[in-house]
């Protein structure tokens, strides 16, 4: 009896996370991206007004964001709806690279926010962020 109850219960904890969607997962998260990428990038251009305290918060947001989609990138989802390239399956180690980089830049970026004093201080990093999105999408995203 201990045995069945034990495996119905891992049945019912396993059944989540096998039944989620990562193609809708990582996509979730690249439309926080997205809105939060976006006032980010009207801040840089000059568009909106730069807040040092606001623009801080959203690079630690985005350092956040960060950490997230890559663990949706799972065996057998690049099949369905993605604009995921196959290249991020036959390439792994080209795409950790790719992920890791940016890891680091958007990390750097959190710093940068966190201590700058002008806009200034924080155009070169987010360029640099920005490098690292553009970089990935060249290799790994189907436009």
């Amino acid at each position: 009896m201990k045995k069945l109850l034990l495996a119905l219960l891992s049945c019912a904890i396993l059944t989540p996370a096998l039944a989620a969607d990562p193609i809708k997962a990582r996509k979730d998260v690249f439309e926080q991206y997205k809105k939060t990428v976006g006032p980010m990038s009207k801040v840089v251009k000059g568009e909106n007004p730069f807040n040092k305290d606001e623009f801080a918060k959203m690079a630690a947001h985005l350092d956040e964001l960060a950490q997230q989609p890559w663990q949706y990138f799972t065996p057998g989802s690049d099949k369905g709806k993605t604009d995921a390239k196959a290249e991020i399956w036959s390439k792994p180690a080209e795409f950790k690279a790719a992920v890791d980089s940016h890891k680091t830049e958007v990390a750097k970026l959190k710093q940068t926010a966190a201590a700058a004093k002008t806009l200034d201080d924080i155009k070169p990093q987010f360029g640099a962020v920005m490098k690292t999105c553009k970089t990935c999408h060249d290799s790994f995203r189907a436009d």
